[in-house]
């Protein structure tokens, strides 16, 4: 099958680092809320024109993120649907898809939140415009502790949580709340953006500590970006769905036969938790409070790192007479015992990539008969040496999985290469092309 491969493999693109970078004409909608490694619009736009999709067909992403494959789809007047695991990431998508309000009621509406909001924290001796305070930090408001012990320690300091809290509070609160999804969004952006600690690069982490930052003009500055791309977006009168459910199980979602293409960027098997990269704004916003939510949360995923992995999974099972996968597992456990690593983590690694490509090939199996005959699928994924430094070749291996289910694999294209610090080799990321052929 490898060598196979190599005989229609497309690259289509050079090694060029900026090329996962968005593009300013494509910033409109999209920079709403994004997550930081999301593949970037224009790749979209690519295989919309590549499959040559004619006007009337419906766009699944199953792995849909903060929606750049649905809104793309909505800019060109193609129907589309989401599904995805993470709530604060669908509810991102959900608002971005939703281009129906006033730009300028939601900007004079956002500014009435914030007189309200700056009025309110003078009378506490806070000036969020010039950034003093006159006040006793154990009047400052704070999470509830088994929401707060979710949060990596030092991602938001006391003062911006507590003016983060007050605005969160009045937005909920105000008068005529029609405007309030765009207005958490906007929120959720400035914590990540401008208002937390963190910073992110392969995992996120905690950058330089800002003891006090404004937040209500980090806000507003969000809605005044939303408001210029509403009075520019051109709103197709296209079907724009997003459900909160899982990629592998979406029988209850989607009707049979429904669907002309698949354009998706699912997780890459690696210890990236995918969770902490929206957990601060997850947690402020009220879509985690818990441990038992964030394990819910976790459940609904594909197993893609071992922080994931549920005694009770079974994902493994759907490519146990797949040769090259437990060879991978192999290898990787076996190169686990030579270095001597015992942790519980790293005791997972062989397990956890068998479980993920268990759980992609469930997912293909469960996606078929929702699929139109002659429906084209993209994944966009990457190759990976997070374990142990074993290379996985993940798009090879996708479609290794996605031939004998009844795909027909027709390239695997070139997206970008990037050079991993730990090997110094040579990391594609692909685009894995499969046409369904029907039963």
């Amino acid at each position: 099958m490898s060598t196979q491969l190599q005989l229609f493999e497309v690259q289509t693109n050079p090694a060029n680092p900026k090329h996962n970078q968005i593009r300013p004409q494509d910033s409109p909608i999209h920079e709403w809320y994004r997550f930081v490694l999301s593949f970037p619009p224009h790749l979209v736009k690519d295989y919309i024109d590549k499959f040559d999709l004619p006007q009337g067909s419906v766009v699944l992403d199953p792995f849909c993120g903060t929606g750049t494959t649905l809104v793309e789809a909505k800019k060109r007047g193609y129907a589309s649907i989401g599904v995805e695991g993470n709530p604060v990431a669908h509810f991102a998508s959900q608002t971005k898809l939703n281009w129906s309000a006033d730009p300028d009621l939601l900007r004079s509406h956002a500014q009435d939140i914030g007189d309200r909001v700056w009025d309110q924290l003078e009378r506490e001796g806070i000036d969020d415009r010039n950034l003093t305070w006159h006040g006793d930090e154990t009047r400052l408001l704070k999470l509830f502790p088994n929401a707060q012990e979710l949060l990596l320690r030092g991602s938001i300091s006391p003062l911006p949580l507590h003016k983060t809290l007050r605005l969160l509070e009045v937005i909920r609160n105000f008068e005529n709340s029609r405007f309030r999804a765009y207005e958490e969004l906007a929120l959720a952006k400035a914590l990540y953006s401008s208002i937390g600690n963190l910073k992110f690069g392969p995992e996120v982490g905690i950058g330089k500590i800002k003891t006090d930052v404004p937040v209500v003009f980090s806000w507003l500055s969000n809605i005044y970006t939303m408001a210029s791309d509403l009075k520019h977006v051109t709103n197709y009168p296209v079907q724009s769905e997003v459900f909160l459910g899982d990629a592998r199980n979406v029988s209850n979602i989607l009707t049979p036969g429904s669907i002309d293409a698949v354009i998706t960027s699912p997780p890459y098997p690696n210890e990236k938790d995918y969770t902490r990269t929206t957990r601060l704004e997850s947690v402020i916003l009220g879509f985690l409070n818990d441990r038992a939510s964030l394990q819910s949360l976790k459940k609904g995923l594909v197993r893609s790192n071992t922080r994931g992995v549920y005694k009770g999974d079974s994902d493994d099972d759907w490519v146990a007479g797949v040769t090259k996968i437990q060879q991978l597992a192999e290898q990787i456990e076996q190169r686990r015992q030579e270095l001597n690593k015992t942790s519980g983590f790293e005791r997972l690694y062989a397990r956890v990539t068998k479980l993920y490509f268990g759980g992609m090939a469930r997912h293909l199996v469960d996606l078929q008969p929702f699929l139109k005959p002659g429906a084209r699928l993209a994944y966009v994924v990457g190759d990976q040496a997070s374990y142990l430094r074993v290379m996985i070749r993940t798009g090879q291996l996708l479609a290794e999985i996605a031939e004998p289910l009844g795909y027909e694999v027709e390239s695997i294209d070139l997206f970008r290469t990037r050079l991993a610090t730990a090997t110094k080799e040579q990391m594609r990321e692909e685009v894995v092309i499969l046409k369904w052929k029907g039963y």
